[in-house]
């Protein structure tokens, strides 16, 4: 076993035990820290096969995040970040999502898309057209964040990276094969948080296009030797500003075109 991995095997290891024992959010310094992204990947690798092992479930797809320049600029990096979703965390409309189970809950609100044919690693880079040809289904979405009541103040994007990206479950839509027609860069979505009035954004506020937001995850997966496969979800980044609900607040985020998603703070 390589010091490296040592290293990154602890970090994993101190990161499940912060879960487990409710603890805030705070950068991960010092000795062993990675000095790189694929470095933190290795951790969140390692923190993914930890939760497998407890029981949380087999990895189901992925989650991408920055997938704004403002939020990429904002945290001084000039990529997106991804993270595993399990699937005992893949929650179906409408649902009722308990603030219990989590230490500080947000919820993002995202096109989801579902892998109709592999990504394989040996027919990499991808590009825009094997992206369509390759999702069997879209669907509104929401994605579920922890973020252990994280300072955003002092936001590590490495540290970030190695918690599984902050990713802590998703809300899936209804499932939608029809989806070809619509136009992903400027396709309308709406959100209403209880009876407030409807905030408004497009598809395309995710990387101009939620589909590059696949083909990024797609070529980044391929070069970690990971394959994208059949049936998996992605979730391709939010469209609106990510909201921290109360219990009884209830959230309804509609794609045009494709329906609604639905869910409870309880």
């Amino acid at each position: 076993m390589t010091e490296n991995h040592d290293s990154a095997a602890a970090l994993a290891d101190r990161l499940f035990a912060e879960h487990t024992e409710g603890r805030q959010f705070r950068p991960l310094q010092g000795p062993g820290r990675p000095d790189s992204l694929d470095g933190g990947y290795r951790v969140q690798e390692l923190l993914v096969r930890r939760w497998v092992e407890a029981g949380r479930g087999v990895p189901a797809g992925y989650k991408i995040g920055l997938t704004s320049e403002a939020m990429r600029a904002m945290c001084k990096v000039d990529q997106p970040i991804s993270g595993v979703i399990f699937d005992s965390t893949v929650h179906r409309s409408p649902a009722r999502v308990a603030l219990a189970d989590y230490a500080h809950l947000g919820i993002e609100f995202e096109l989801a898309v579902e892998i109709g044919t592999v990504f394989q690693p040996e027919d990499a880079p991808f590009t825009l057209d094997d992206a369509r040809d390759r999702v069997a289904a879209c669907m509104p979405a929401f994605e579920l964040i922890e973020d252990r009541h994280a300072d955003y103040s002092d936001l590590d994007v490495l540290s970030c990276i190695m918690d599984n990206s902050w990713c802590a479950g998703i809300v899936l839509g209804e499932r939608r094969t029809d989806w070809q027609s619509l136009d992903l860069a400027d396709n309308p979505v709406s959100l209403r948080v209880n009876d407030g009035p409807p905030m408004s954004a497009v598809t395309g506020a995710a990387m101009g296009n939620p589909l590059n937001s696949l083909v990024w995850l797609a070529n980044q997966r391929a070069a970690m030797g990971t394959t994208l496969e059949a049936g998996m979800v992605v979730m391709t980044g939010s469209t609106l500003a990510t909201q921290f609900p109360k219990a009884g607040d209830r959230f309804v985020y509609e794609v045009e075109g494709l329906g609604t998603v639905e869910a409870m703070a309880v």
